[in-house]
């Protein structure tokens, strides 16, 4: 009987198991915007499998961000982004736990930061409007490719976030305001002001407990 009770809790163990490590979902086909909102007339487009924000020569006039129609809580979120640009402002950007600003192309919420300077650090877009944790420079030296494809872990785990380029940790923060909400659309920024180009590819969602 023993035994049979120890299978028992082992099967159940691997269940739970499996269920916390359960299989990362796509959150783009790749090919349509389905599931997404934004301008996808002029500013978003999908080439060779992303999501691309941005048309040189010509300058982006405004942030634009495209978003996901879903709104998530806990979960780590990866992606693969590229940047690339001429002159201006050149910067995009992940947002998370964020809600779209009515009447604009804003978003509201927390960013993973892209950009020279602002790598791997986490901005506070549209409401702190100011970085809430900066990202040790010389890890990102040691981790960010740039122009190149390189990968971003996005991890939110009740007030904590955690973040990650190439496999580098860069932020590691905890919410100490209670008022802060911990849900929230998922978006992809190309920043306003510069000629480029801000691409997003193998976007997947692991949702946890």
């Amino acid at each position: 009987m023993k035994s049979l009770a120890c299978a028992a809790a082992a099967l159940l163990s691997l269940a739970f198991s499996h269920a916390v490590l359960a299989a990362p979902e796509p959150l783009s086909d790749g090919k349509t915007f389905a599931g997404w909102d934004g301008e996808t007339n002029s500013i978003w487009h999908v080439r060779d499998g992303a999501f691309v924000g941005g048309k040189p020569p010509a300058k982006v006039p405004q942030n634009e961000f495209l978003a996901t129609a879903r709104s998530y809580t806990n979960f780590v979120l990866r992606l693969e982004f590229k940047l690339t640009g001429t002159e201006g402002f050149v910067n995009g950007g992940v947002q998370f736990r964020s809600q779209r600003r009515k009447g604009d192309s804003e978003m509201i919420g927390y960013q993973a930061d892209i950009g020279e300077g602002w790598y791997g650090s986490l901005y506070d877009e549209s409401r702190r409007n100011k970085l809430m944790a900066k990202a040790d420079e010389a890890a990102v030296k040691r981790a960010v490719k740039p122009g190149e494809w390189n990968r971003y872990e996005i991890r939110c785990e009740g007030r904590r976030i955690v973040l990650k380029i190439n496999g580098v940790q860069t932020v590691d923060y905890t919410e100490a305001d209670a008022t802060i909400p911990q849900w929230g659309r998922i978006g992809l920024q190309v920043h306003g002001g510069g000629v480029t180009e801000a691409s997003y590819r193998a976007i997947t969602i692991e949702e946890l407990p």
